[in-house]
């Protein structure tokens, strides 16, 4: 399951805080690019000069404004960064994050945006994760029936380990439905868009992929269908809603500047206008999970506690994650043209042809250009493009070029999109290479950083992975397999849109051979 994370967040690592009495602490190296070799070391260990931090954080106020303004209108997202990065010629720099004033109390930063640097933010030793999913603020557990969800909750908190290992039981329990749903669901997302294309010449993929992720994993994960309920095929758009008065602060919704700044940039969206959709969706969910909500009790959580959170692992992470990264896989394979296209089918058409015409789960681990092409959209357009995490001690971070200190308590930030295309550890980091992780390619794979964590780990109870993350990897596999099952070749147009790519195809070319 995805998030705004496709991230869940286990237990027993209740940490000490020091007294200030208590002795000097040495700082723990943070050299990242490998998988946690952090040892407590001095700094006469450290390979790289150490330097001090560059950028500053400005007036108070006026800083985090002048920053929030450069990051939506100014500059833009990638421009605030990329002219920092420029500036300070370190990817690792001090800057204010969004939304400041009057949302956020703090909104100081470390800012890290290599992929060395980057992976300390999923080591829950050295960083806190504790109320950080959405950044410098939180919002009020009003959208959430009062409870602070796993997604918010850091893995030394008791509650995580049950919750997380909810997940794991829900995922287990509906593991025989998720392929033959999947092949339902977008089944019918590709009859609705032959059905728009003939009547208009082009089609929007955005609403039928909103309403076939939500009926897939509603039918999937739950067993139950929508339309046969009360939800009938309101689920997206009550899910857009909810989640878009949750993030509203840290989104730019195209508006012009003078409306968005003090609509949804300078004070909280009240949680009781999301109230209504919010709990049409809880009806839904409490109705449709009662096997998983048994189990729930069974392991100490409450059924409205175990609910609450059902529906956001469905609904923020899951639902929103394939609200982005399908699109994002469109938009790159489509853009990778004919010949791309026709070596997909091949091997997809081959592959399910020596298995008697069926696909299976083993047959898919034997598309090796499928498989690259989905950890390629991961690593170029993840669908989680900002993690937090306050250090837990002082800490010594590690870029490429030289070292930095981090104080206790100090917030770190990581832009994925930057980590993920960090040109010291691609080739050709910009460019959509669907081969990638072929042969020898496949070594890179630590680098794909998407379900909050390496893509050659897996999620435990005791770190902050996407509980779902091979579910997720699964859906998008099943996207491009179908999808080639069925069509050579598709068109495209592509702009922006508030969450990810809005995608509008122009011609579909129905499978020939």
């Amino acid at each position: 399951m995805a998030s705004p994370s496709l991230t869940f967040p286990s237990l027993q690592q209740q940490f000490l805080t020091p007294t200030k009495s208590s002795k000097r602490k040495l700082p723990i190296y943070a050299s990242v690019s490998e998988k946690s070799s952090v040892v407590p070391a001095s700094p006469s260990q450290v390979m790289l000069p150490i330097k001090k931090i560059p950028g500053d954080y400005g007036l108070p106020i006026i800083g985090p404004i002048k920053d929030r303004l450069d990051y939506f209108y100014n500059q833009g997202r990638d421009e605030f960064f990329r002219s920092r990065v420029q500036k300070y010629q370190s990817t690792v720099f001090r800057a204010n994050m969004p939304p400041g004033p009057f949302i956020a109390s703090n909104s100081k930063v470390i800012v890290l945006l290599d992929g060395k640097s980057f992976p300390v933010l999923f080591d829950v030793s050295k960083v806190e994760k504790k109320d950080v999913f959405t950044g410098t603020f939180m919002p009020s557990t009003e959208f959430t029936g009062g409870y602070r969800i796993l997604s918010y909750l850091d893995p030394s908190e008791p509650s995580h380990t049950k919750l997380k290992r909810l997940l794991f039981f829900l995922l287990k329990n509906s593991r025989d439905r998720v392929m033959p749903e999947f092949h339902s669901c977008f089944a019918d997302l590709f009859d609705t868009l032959e059905s728009e294309l003939a009547a208009n010449g082009k089609a929007s993929f955005a609403d039928p992929n909103d309403q076939a992720s939500f009926n897939f994993l509603a039918r999937a994960l739950f067993g139950t269908k929508p339309a046969d309920t009360k939800l009938g095929t309101d689920g997206p758009g009550l899910i857009t809603k909810w989640v878009l008065f949750q993030l509203a602060p840290i989104l730019t919704l195209g508006l012009p500047k003078m409306i968005e700044e003090p609509l949804i940039h300078t004070f909280p969206l009240p949680p009781s206008l999301a109230k209504s959709s919010y709990q049409k969706l809880y009806d839904f969910f409490y109705d449709a999970s009662t096997d998983v909500l048994d189990e729930a009790e069974k392991m100490g959580v409450s059924r409205e506690e175990a609910c609450h959170n059902l529906l956001f692992a469905t609904c923020f992470n899951s639902f929103g994650g394939m609200k982005i990264i399908f699109p994002a896989i469109l938009k790159w394979v489509g853009r990778g043209g004919a010949k791309l296209h026709t070596q997909l089918a091949q091997e997809i058409r081959s592959v399910v042809k020596s298995n008697g015409g069926k696909l299976t789960m083993a047959g898919m681990e034997q598309m090796p250009l499928m498989k690259s092409t989905v950890y390629e959209a991961f690593r170029i357009e993840p669908p989680v493009a900002l993690q937090y995490g306050k250090a837990k001690q002082d800490l010594v971070i590690q870029s490429h070029d030289a070292a930095y200190q981090v104080k206790e308590g100090e917030m770190l930030f990581g832009y994925q999109p930057y980590a993920t295309k960090d040109p010291k550890i691609f080739d050709r980091p910009e460019e959509f290479v669907a081969e990638r992780f072929l042969g020898e390619g496949e070594k890179l794979l630590k680098h794909v950083l998407w379900s909050n964590g390496p893509e050659t780990e897996s999620p435990t109870l005791d770190n902050k992975q996407c509980a779902g993350k091979d579910f997720v990897v699964m859906a998008a596999r099943l996207f491009i397999v179908d999808l080639f099952l069925r069509y050579d070749s598709f068109d495209i147009e592509v702009s922006s849109s508030v969450l990810g790519s809005a995608v509008t195809l122009t011609s579909l070319k129905r499978a020939t051979f």
